[in-house]
This record gives C-alpha cells, sequence and structure tokens, in this order.
C-alpha cells in the first residue's frame, strides 16, 4: 500500500512557474514509476509526465514537453514536478500516481492539487 500527498499547486500568471511535490509513505518507493496526470474541467484525466525507478527514464506528453521536468529523490520518498512557462491551458487538478514495475495500470493515487494559470 502506498499513500500519495501532493502540495505546491496554486495560481500563477501565464509565464510563471510553480514546483509541485509528492510525498509517498509506504513501502518500496523504489519499486514504482511514479506518474504525474492532470484533468482540466470537461475534460479526460491525461498523463503529462512520468518517471521510472531510478529516474533514468522520464516521458513527457508533447503538450508539456521542454517545459515540464519530473524529478524524483528516493530517499526522500518523494517525486516532482517542475512546472515552467505555464500557459492558462496547463489549468488543471494534477494527480501523481504510482505503478508498480511491470504493470500497466497506475494503482495508487494522490488526492490532486489545483493548478491555475491566469492569463
Amino acid at each position: 500500500q502506498v499513500q500519495l500527498v501532493e502540495s505546491g499547486g496554486g495560481l500563477v500568471q501565464a509565464g510563471g512557474s510553480l514546483r509541485l511535490s509528492c510525498a509517498a509513505s509506504g513501502r518500496a518507493f523504489t519499486t514504482y514509476t511514479m506518474g504525474w496526470f492532470r484533468q482540466a474541467p470537461g475534460k479526460e484525466r491525461e498523463l503529462v509526465a512520468a518517471i521510472n525507478w531510478s529516474g533514468s527514464n522520464t516521458y513527457y506528453a508533447d503538450s508539456v514537453k521542454g517545459r515540464f521536468t519530473a524529478s524524483r529523490v528516493n530517499v526522500k520518498n518523494t517525486v516532482y514536478l517542475q512546472m515552467n512557462s505555464l500557459k492558462p491551458e496547463d489549468t488543471a487538478v494534477y494527480y501523481c500516481a504510482a505503478r508498480i514495475a511491470g504493470s500497466d495500470k497506475y494503482s495508487y493515487w494522490g488526492q490532486g492539487t489545483q493548478v491555475t494559470v491566469s492569463s
């Protein structure tokens, strides 16, 4: 069992930056691939970034590539999403999620943190 708690959301002007954090409790954090998802009102939830257990492999959606960076510090059981050059269309609730290595399903989810980008 893994519990995930996101923090760092807020209101920022377009062009600004935010860093989201996701603190994990429970066992075997280093065996999980971590993902960052977002869901805007009226839209489906989408995967925006993912990072493997060591941080050596990352994935980014085309919409955030070059602007967002995922990282993790395993000794702190924490994963981060650095978001730069934010746009109004980045406004959404952001969730972190954990996927066991070898699985295609994210099994554990945080409660989400709101990110609002004003124009």
